[in-house]
């Protein structure tokens, strides 16, 4: 479940920040879109309505938004980052290596996996990302058809 915009907006200010109109607009179009979207495609959308919001707007509140977990980066090999909206919940992504599709899947203990690590290194572990690579079921097809 995402979170609400009452949330998104505690977050923020807990952080020392505010729910600026440029912030948004970043997280309607990210949370509107049933994908992941590049930085030029949320620019796209945001510029749409919002015309005097620039490109470097859009990535530096990108930034501040992954720093705090409202919004997830998933890099794709070395292909430009794409974002989508978070769950604040623990979660990674499966990336096709051969036509870059995203797919989250939550239905696993991190939470445990983080813990364990932790206590048996002595890391302050702060956050992850948890990426499997491999080719998606069209990939397959298209390869085996």
């Amino acid at each position: 479940m995402r979170p609400t915009g009452k949330r998104i907006a505690s977050i923020l200010r807990q952080h020392g920040y505010k729910l600026t109109p440029q912030r948004e607009a970043v997280l309607q179009v990210i949370a509107n879109s049933p994908g992941h979207l590049t930085p030029a495609e949320i620019y796209a959308q945001v510029h749409q309505t919002h015309p005097g919001v620039g490109l470097v707007t859009v990535y530096r509140t990108l930034n501040t938004l992954v720093k705090l977990g409202l919004v997830c980066e998933v890099h794709a090999g070395g292909k430009t980052p794409r974002y989508v909206g978070s769950t604040l919940k623990h979660h990674g992504h499966l990336i096709c290596s051969k036509c870059g599709k995203v797919v989250d899947f939550t239905e696993c203990s991190l939470d445990e996996l983080e813990q364990r690590l932790a206590r048996e290194t002595g890391f302050k572990i702060e956050g992850h990302l948890l990426q499997f690579f491999g080719s998606c079921q069209d990939c397959q097809w298209e390869e085996s058809g």
